[in-house]
């Protein structure tokens, strides 16, 4: 097997048998992570008559590896993510107490994963609380690096927290803070560098999928000189960038102010494409877009850098230990994670396969019981049933792509 390798940035070399590095998870990631490699794996052998193949290639994180080797992230682990480009992952649990706040972010952050890309559409089938969910179709680009994820931190009544007020208070005046011996405090960088690289991929990607709309969602009315850094110089970058593509039309570049966008996604969501956003606002808006096609389950993820090729595909939801090893659990954000590892490999004939096998299993109302119930007459599936549905389905496709 071999390594995928980057020729120039937004560009890979893939060769055809390729190693992927891939993290189990914890709690039903032991359930959703085959699944997920067993539907892959059948898309491809129908796409490519077995001339293209992934060796799939366990690397361990969360409880697994702090069991196996007393880390929760080990050196080797990074070091395959950074050597074979392109993995994936299932979920894993945050350490309880000191040390790593979260390996998610470690893995974004050491790495320098600077996009967390979500894509949110609609499957026919699928119960939602919209009249009209099938207008939903928006991709999410947020930054993944700075904001509260780069976070600063001083709890109210440490000596640190006393000694943060004293310096904002005497030295540069800052009379706002209403209980000063109460609070804690935070800081939140936001950069120029790290708007611009972000905004340029969301440009790019919208140019490339002929997405018309990007826009940049921020609380600059608010917060001036960090958020509304982001508009000023989203705005800056597209205009320098992106002329060309403004002028003719083929690009719009707009913004909004995040509460007001919140409303607007249930109001007018055919009214967005693609957009570009800080990391808590993201937050926000994933998993508010993601309950409006169905829930996180379905909701697939990527972390990206464009520059260097690096990129890590996960599901989007938590380890749900009080579900785990029940065989109920939904495969399907892990399962469309990994379509979006293939569209970035450009293996899209595999990932098309992998999305019209869920289209028809949503279509004819079989799926995990989290989806089932919600459906007329829906067929509850367990987690490895419905991968065995998907598998035949894509088994028997009659090569309509």
């Amino acid at each position: 097997m071999s390594k995928i390798k980057i020729d120039s940035p937004g560009k890979l070399l893939v060769p055809d048998q390729v190693t992927i590095p891939y993290i189990m998870g914890d709690g039903v990631g032991v359930e959703v992570t085959p699944v997920m490699q067993a539907v892959v794996d059948a898309a491809i052998h129908k796409a490519y008559a077995g001339a293209k193949k992934i060796e799939w290639k366990e690397v361990m994180a969360g409880e697994k590896a702090y069991n196996a080797t007393g880390s929760w992230l080990p050196e080797e682990t990074l070091h395959a993510f950074d050597e074979y480009l392109v993995g994936i992952k299932g979920p894993l649990t945050t350490p309880v107490g000191g040390g790593i706040r979260s390996l998610n972010v470690m893995l974004r952050q050491t790495l320098d994963l600077y996009v967390c890309l979500r894509p949110v559409r609609w499957f026919k089938g699928v119960e939602s609380p919209l009249k009209r969910p099938d207008l939903v179709d928006m991709h999410i680009f947020r930054e993944n690096t700075e904001d509260i994820y780069a976070g600063i931190e001083w709890e109210a009544g440490t000596a640190e927290a006393k000694k943060f007020y004293d310096f904002i208070h005497n030295e540069l005046g800052v009379t706002k803070v209403r209980f000063p011996e109460t609070s804690s405090f935070g800081v939140k960088p936001v950069s120029r560098e790290g708007t611009e690289r972000l905004v340029r991929a969301a440009c790019k990607y919208a140019l490339e999928h002929d997405l018309k709309r990007v826009t940049l969602v921020h609380k600059g009315n608010i917060m001036k000189y960090t958020e509304g850094g982001f508009k000023k110089w989203g705005y800056e970058l597209a205009q320098c960038e992106f002329a060309d593509a403004i002028a003719s039309g083929k690009l719009v570049i707009n913004d909004n102010i995040a509460d007001a966008f919140l409303q607007n996604t249930l109001l007018r969501p055919q009214d967005y494409d693609v957009i570009a956003t800080l990391n808590l606002n993201g937050d926000y808006i994933s998993d508010q877009l993601a309950a409006m096609v169905g829930g996180i389950g379905i909701a697939p993820g990527a972390n990206i850098n464009y520059d260097s090729g690096h990129a890590i595909f996960e599901a989007t939801h938590g380890t749900a230990p009080n579900i785990a090893g029940q065989n109920i659990v939904n495969p399907s954000s892990i399962i469309l994670s990994a379509v979006m590892q293939l569209e970035y490999m450009g293996w899209t004939e595999a990932a098309e396969l992998i999305t019209q096998a869920l289209e028809t299993c949503f279509s004819s109302g079989r799926a995990t019981a989290d989806l089932a119930r919600f459906m007329p007459d829906g067929q509850s599936l367990g987690t490895l049933e419905f991968g065995q549905e998907l598998v035949q389905i894509i088994n028997e496709n009659r090569d309509e792509l």
